[in-house]
C-alpha cells in the first residue's frame, strides 16, 4: 500500500475519471440528455422557448392576414352592391359621350334610394330583345369560376351581355314626340337642344309621338343615328319603353381608359324648361 492509499480510506469516494475505467459522468444520461434536462445535441430534449414564441407569431400573423383579406372581400362586395358598380360600354349607341370598350362606374343609390331624372345616363337590364343574341365564347373551369367570383366581389366588370346603357328623355307620364319644324326632340310640348348627342348626328330620322306608362322610362342613345333604343324597340316587351325595376344604376364616372377618366354630370340645362307631366 503507498502513502496515497494509506491516506485515502477505501469507503471514501473518488471522483469520476480518476482512474482507468471509471466512466465519465455525462456517459450514463441518455444520449443528448444533459443532467439538469435541457436539451442537448440531440431532438429528444423539449423545444426551446424562442422557438414557440416565433411559431405563436406566425399563427398571429396569418390570422391577421386572413382577417384583413376577409373584411376587403366583403367590403368590396357591399361597395358593389349598395354603392357603385363597373360596367363595360358594349357598343357605339352612346357617342361621343361614351366609346366602346369605356369603363363607367354605375351608382347604386338609384333608383333605391335617389330619383330618376331626366338627362341620366341609366345602365339598365334588357327587357327584353333590344339585344341581338349572339354566340359567346365562355371561359370554362378555373378561368370561369375566377371570373365569376371576380365579378361578383365587383372587382371585374360586369359582362355587357345582359346590359344596355341609354339616357332617359321621358319619365314616367311624359309626353315625349319628335319632330318640331327644326327638327327637335319635345318634352311635355317644349322642345329641347341636346348638346350631349354625338356632333353630326340629328335628333331622329324617325318621328315618334309617345306618352311614357307609369313605371317606366322612354330611353335614347347619344348617337341617334346608331342607336337601338326605345324608338325601335316598340314591338318588344314594354313596348320600347324601359322598366324602371330593370334600372341597376345611373353613370356617374367614367374610370378608363385614364385619359378618359372623368366624372359625368347631368346636363340639367336641356331640359330646365320641361314643366312636370
Amino acid at each position: 500500500m503507498t502513502s496515497n492509499d494509506a491516506e485515502r480510506p477505501d469507503d471514501q469516494p473518488r471522483p469520476s475519471g480518476a482512474f482507468p475505467g471509471a466512466p465519465d459522468v455525462e456517459s450514463v444520461f441518455p444520449e443528448g440528455q444533459a443532467p439538469s434536462g435541457e436539451p442537448g445535441d440531440g431532438s429528444a430534449g423539449a423545444p426551446a422557448p424562442g422557438a414557440a414564441v416565433r411559431t405563436r407569431r406566425r399563427w398571429s400573423f396569418a390570422r391577421e392576414v386572413g382577417v384583413i383579406v376577409v373584411a376587403a372581400l366583403v367590403i368590396s362586395f357591399l361597395i358593389k352592391t349598395f354603392v357603385v358598380q363597373p360596367f363595360v360600354i358594349p357598343s357605339e349607341s352612346m357617342e361621343n359621350t361614351l366609346i366602346k370598350d369605356d369603363r363607367v362606374l354605375a351608382s347604386r343609390f338609384v333608383p333605391r334610394f335617389l330619383d330618376i331624372n331626366r338627362g341620366d345616363v341609366v345602365v339598365f337590364k334588357d327587357p327584353g330583345g333590344w339585344l341581338a343574341s349572339q354566340p359567346q365564347q365562355e371561359s370554362t373551369g378555373l378561368v370561369k369560376a375566377g371570373e365569376t367570383f371576380l365579378t361578383f366581389i365587383g372587382i371585374r366588370p360586369v359582362d355587357a351581355g345582359e346590359h344596355l346603357i341609354k339616357r332617359v328623355i321621358g319619365l314616367p307620364g311624359d309626353h315625349v314626340t319628335c319632330c318640331d319644324a327644326q327638327g327637335r326632340v319635345s318634352v311635355n310640348g317644349v322642345a329641347i337642344d341636346e348638346t350631349y348627342i354625338k356632333p353630326g348626328s340629328i335628333p331622329s330620322e324617325i318621328e315618334f309621338d309617345v306618352v311614357v306608362p307609369e313605371g317606366s322610362l322612354f330611353v335614347l342613345g347619344d348617337n341617334r343615328q346608331n342607336s337601338g333604343d326605345s324608338r325601335y324597340n316598340t314591338d318588344k316587351p314594354g313596348n320600347g319603353f324601359v322598366p324602371i325595376d330593370n334600372v341597376v344604376g345611373t353613370a356617374v364616372a367614367k374610370v378608363w381608359p385614364l385619359d378618359r377618366a372623368s366624372l359625368m354630370r347631368n346636363p340639367g340645362s336641356v331640359f330646365e324648361d320641361v314643366p312636370e307631366p
